[in-house]
């Protein structure tokens, strides 16, 4: 299969293994129509930056992508792009049913600006060699001169990936530059994979952790680079990762301790993007919650819960 063909990228713009720091898993703002909602695209980025995001990560699955179509999908990546302007790098989700999909946005999206794209397996691979050579048939798709974030999120793909899986992609895809670790409990394999790196045994690639952040400061203490992911108040996710990163194990703990609760809460499966949807808007950083269908509603008693721990968040800051 033919790659789909793209202008040339700047080299200086690509996405290392060397980035750390937090990437804010953005979600996709919609008009209350379900249109995409440009206005408030823009005015999260710029919340976003403000809260100190050393990146922005969009059309993850947190972003909704399944649910745009191709054309969508270019348009909101031009207008992250075009907000952002260079200030920090952007990755792309580009997981597709099929890699024709997959070169097609993964080009658009370098062309636009993207530092990188990522990539989560299908939920049809079962063994090891079959998530290896998905993985090398994908940068095959992508091309080998566009850096790749993995995305090991077993709860949601079904895709398990061990530590010796992970270290075959990153030996065999030099464009393998980061781990989006997902899995759950894998604290473990954190350690596992840092120390397989300091011993030689592994090329070194940044590990950037999601779940909400539900485990972040062990992560970070673990040796991981910071975290992707999308908590509603992204300035806590910030505070975190700096103070783990200054020794101050204890402040650390003690401002994600005070998030804790509605942290919790937002991971809810199933219902966890309409909580931070709600709570974005709430905080004005977006102007509607609106899910796209399929997605669920909140009842009136969640929404009471979430203004709950809103308040003591808030007050308690």
């Amino acid at each position: 299969m033919e790659k789909t063909p793209h202008i040339p990228f700047r080299e200086e713009v690509l996405l290392t293994s060397s980035a750390a720091g937090v990437y804010v898993i953005c979600p996709t703002p919609f008009e209350s129509d379900g249109r995409l909602d440009m206005a408030s695209t823009d005015r999260m980025v710029e919340a976003y930056l403000e809260a100190g995001a050393t990146g922005l990560t969009i059309l993850g699955i947190m972003g909704e992508a399944p649910k745009l179509t191709a054309d969508e999908s270019q348009a909101f990546v031009r207008q992250v792009m075009k907000a952002v302007a260079g200030r920090v790098p952007v990755i792309v989700g580009v997981s597709a049913a099929g890699f024709a999909a997959m070169s097609a946005l993964s080009a658009k999206a370098m062309d636009a600006g993207a530092a990188g794209v990522m990539i989560a397996p299908p939920s049809t691979l079962k063994t090891d060699d079959q998530i290896v050579t998905y993985y090398a048939d994908a940068v095959e798709a992508i091309g080998a001169d566009v850096p790749f974030v993995l995305q090991d999120y077993p709860l949601t793909t079904n895709v398990v990936m061990t530590p010796k899986v992970i270290m075959r992609i990153i030996e065999q895809s030099p464009s393998c530059v980061m781990l989006k670790h997902e899995d759950w409990p894998g604290l473990d394999k954190i350690t596992t994979l840092r120390r397989a790196s300091d011993k030689g045994e592994v090329r070194r690639v940044s590990i950037l952790c999601g779940n909400g952040g539900l485990f972040l400061p062990f992560e970070m203490e673990r040796g991981a680079d910071g975290a992707m992911t999308g908590y509603a108040y992204p300035e806590m996710l910030v505070g975190v990762v700096n103070l783990i990163n200054q020794g101050k194990r204890k402040e650390a703990h003690d401002l994600f301790d005070r998030h804790l609760p509605l942290v919790r809460y937002e991971t809810q499966p199933g219902v966890g993007l309409a909580v931070r949807k709600y709570v974005l808007k709430k905080r004005g950083i977006i102007a509607h919650d609106t899910l796209r269908k399929p997605g669920p509603k909140l009842s009136p008693e969640t929404i009471s819960e979430i203004d709950w721990l809103m308040q003591r968040i808030e007050r308690s800051e």
